[in-house]
């Protein structure tokens, strides 16, 4: 019986996957618990596939899972999470700036009853625009969003078996896992510690992706930005009759001329960009809509290592005398 299961989803990271294991391993193996590694390649173009193998190869508490392609993140973790057999589950990622030290801290307080313990990160060493960003991000998505998502509380957390069974029971195909954490509910317990840099290679979440996963965020727990696009229409009407009026009253009583092309251009300039945004967010969620109709699979899977698995604490091939393959 394995006690803890921990996902880990890899895009493009060879460089670091070895330093990475070696790390997680050396945090897990003193706590005692039986544990199994779950790598997810989300089908990087690097070496990093070939590096799982050699990984599991060595190491019978390794598993793996290489999608046919990249299917993002959000497909990657819940493909590892699907592979998980523990008592518990922690998702991290591979680049070490999710500290694996942390993970007996995470471990004694599940054993303290809590389903979901989340490891909040603070915002040491990121520039002050990006900071700014990700705070005003946060603010907005706290009056917008059904569910309460935390600034610097990501996906490396800790998931009781109910817990990790419950995200597994929600089918939809457009996944915001932020908000999926939250709205399972639970008993919930957070720390913060240090934000750590990449120990090697280049981060994936450049400006355009971190701006798709906000609107992701913003779109898939709540119907508030159709309601504010209703809001913003009927405030324009309104105030479209009181212009009017006052407008009707001046010619009436003073005889002063109507206003010109300039009055009526800006008018229109206004209306319009309103009209696009509005269509704009209503084709984001009939878009979402046709996408969710079609029911196609979250990921395709290229290649996946299903042995069966030696739990114990320590459980490398070299222990049974098998000799290490070459890579």
């Amino acid at each position: 019986m394995v006690h803890l299961s921990v996902v880990v989803p890899c895009y493009n990271e060879a460089e670091v996957i070895g330093d990475f294991h070696t790390a997680l391993v050396a945090a897990l193996e003193p706590t005692g618990e039986t544990f199994e590694i779950c790598y997810v390649d989300d089908g990087s173009g690097d070496r990093t596939l070939n590096e799982l193998r050699r990984l599991a190869a060595d190491d019978t508490r390794v598993r793996y899972t290489s999608f046919s392609r990249n299917f993002g993140k959000e497909s990657a973790m819940l493909a590892g999470l699907r592979m998980t057999a523990g008592d518990a589950a922690v998702l991290m990622d591979a680049d070490l700036q999710h500290p694996p030290t942390l993970l007996p801290r995470m471990l004694d307080l599940h054993r303290h009853g809590y389903d979901q313990v989340v490891a909040q990160r603070d915002r040491t060493g990121e520039g002050a625009l990006r900071t700014a960003l990700s705070r005003t991000y946060y603010r907005l998505v706290r009056r917008c969003m059904d569910v309460e998502v935390i600034d610097g509380a990501g996906d490396f957390r800790l998931l009781s078996r109910r817990a990790v069974d419950s995200v597994l029971s929600l089918p939809e195909s457009n996944r915001f896992s932020k908000g999926i954490f939250s709205w399972i509910g639970f008993d919930t317990v957070s720390f913060t510690y240090q934000n750590v840099e990449r120990a090697a290679g280049e981060s994936k979440w450049g400006g355009r992706h971190l701006l798709n996963y906000g609107i992701d965020g913003l779109l898939s727990f709540n119907s508030k930005p159709l309601r504010l696009a209703i809001h913003t229409g009927l405030c324009l009407f309104l105030s479209a009759l009181v212009y009017a009026a006052y407008i009707i009253g001046n010619v009436v009583l003073d005889g002063v001329d109507t206003p010109g092309y300039a009055t009526l251009l800006t008018a229109i300039v206004a209306l319009s960009g309103i009209q696009l945004a509005t269509l704009g967010i209503i084709g984001e969620y009939v878009g979402r809509i046709y996408h969710e109709s079609k029911r196609r699979p979250h990921y395709v899977v290229s290649e996946t290592d299903n042995r069966p698995r030696d739990f114990s604490p320590r459980a490398p091939l070299e222990a049974a005398g098998q000799a290490r393959p070459t890579s």
